[in-house]
Formats: C-alpha cells, structure tokens, sequence
C-alpha cells in the first residue's frame, strides 16, 4: 500500500506540473490574442486538468501521512491512531488492520466482526468532490476544443459566418 502512494505521489506532481505547462506554453508560444476558440479550450482542458491532479495528489499525500501513522507502532498504537474516532468505544476497540481505497479517496478501518468504517479526518472532505469536478469541466473544455471548426476561426455571427 505504501508503495503505491509512493509511486502515485510523484507521477500525480509531474503530470500536474506537464498539464500546467502544457496550457499556460501553448497559450504562451501562440499568443492569446492569436489563439482561436480550440486553443483556448484546449490550454482551459489542460489547467482544468492539472487542478484535477492536484486536488487527488494531495488527497493522496495526506492518505499517505495518515497511513504512516497507522504504521507507527508504537507505544499507544492500540486502536491505529487514525480509526480513533469518536463513537462506540466498541468499534473503536476492535479494530484489527486497514486499508485504502483509491477511488475515492480513503483510510479504511476493518474491524474485528468483519465490518468497516472510514477514518473521518484521514482524507478532506473536498478532495473527492473537487477531483471530480475540476476533471468533468476539463473533459467538457477538452469535447468543446474537439468539435471546433478545423481551421482554427471562430464561428460566430460577428465573423460574418
């Protein structure tokens, strides 16, 4: 499980950090002024897209602080420091290993009888909902830029077309 936070991690930064370079370069080379209605969709796709990443990478960095801290065994490790959650001190109590779940994003508690609860503040509660929407919007600029007119102009009343 660590392992693959730790792979996820640094390909979650590079590829935020490609997609902001990828829309604020493009916008950059071109000129904005130039820049035609697919460009802007396309270089909106990619920001929108590098928001995406980011918002799941740092979901995915505090997942990674917070498994950490399950892993610490030390003294006062009994329940794992993050299925301490206020509620039935029962649940609490009987709490036998973990997991992570990816999509969405969190700190699984398993308990002894076979059932499970989420770690409340393992995870914030905004990156799941913010991931999602900032990649809906980037596969909607990314359809816009799609079915543009070929040659690069804008088809609007004002162009005369």
């Amino acid at each position: 499980m660590v392992s693959l936070l730790l792979l996820l991690i640094p390909v979650g930064l590079i590829a935020a950090f490609g997609f902001t370079g990828y829309g604020f370069g493009t916008l950059g080379r071109i000129g904005p002024r130039q820049a035609g209605r697919e460009v802007w969709f396309r270089c909106a796709a990619a920001l929108l897209g590098a928001a995406s990443v980011a918002v799941y990478t740092w979901g995915l960095l505090m997942l990674g602080l917070t498994v950490l801290d399950a892993e610490d065994q030390g003294p006062g490790s009994a329940p794992l420091p993050p299925c301490r959650a206020p509620g039935p001190w029962e649940r609490t109590a009987n709490v036998v290993g973990y997991t992570v779940d990816y999509l969405p994003l969190r700190f699984v508690c398993e308990t002894k009888d076979g059932g499970s609860y989420g770690a409340a503040d393992a995870v914030p509660g905004y990156v799941g909902p913010a991931a999602l929407g900032f990649a809906l919007a980037a596969v909607a600029c990314a359809g816009a830029a799609a079915f543009g007119p070929a040659d690069g102009t804008a088809r609007s009343c004002a162009n005369g077309v």
